[in-house]
């Protein structure tokens, strides 16, 4: 069974950057497919983008394509999403989701890291 821990939230300018990063532990991370969700203050939790077990697949929420870009690095277990141009409807705390998938999904999977904040100004 994995474990995720998210970090790099944070406090950010409406039009700035930042990179979130998804820590995995407890499992073999080359044979988990992974994603970020993300959930605002009164709103249910929202698809992000995900990523296949070797990286080559992606898919992105029409919300963020052209903004965020996920990535994985499986020596170091870690995905990250670089969110870019950040608006203040980004704001929300951002999970981490992971599963045992063969193939790139946009639905959730079993395992959820507790989340980081991140919050855009305008």
């Amino acid at each position: 069974q994995v474990q995720l821990v998210e970090s790099g939230g944070g406090l950010v300018e409406a039009g700035g950057s930042l990179r979130l990063s998804c820590a995995a532990s407890g499992g073999t991370f080359l044979t988990y497919a992974a994603s970020w969700f993300r959930q605002a203050p009164g709103k249910e939790r929202d698809f992000v983008a995900a990523i296949s077990q070797n990286g080559r697949g992606t898919a992105y929420a029409d919300s963020v394509k052209g903004r965020f870009t996920i990535s994985r690095d499986n020596a170091k277990n870690t995905v990250y999403l670089q969110m870019n141009g950040l608006k203040p409807e980004d704001t929300a705390v951002y999970y981490c989701n992971a599963g045992q998938r063969r193939i790139l999904t946009t639905d959730t999977m079993p395992y959820w890291g507790k989340g980081t904040l991140v919050t855009v100004s305008s």
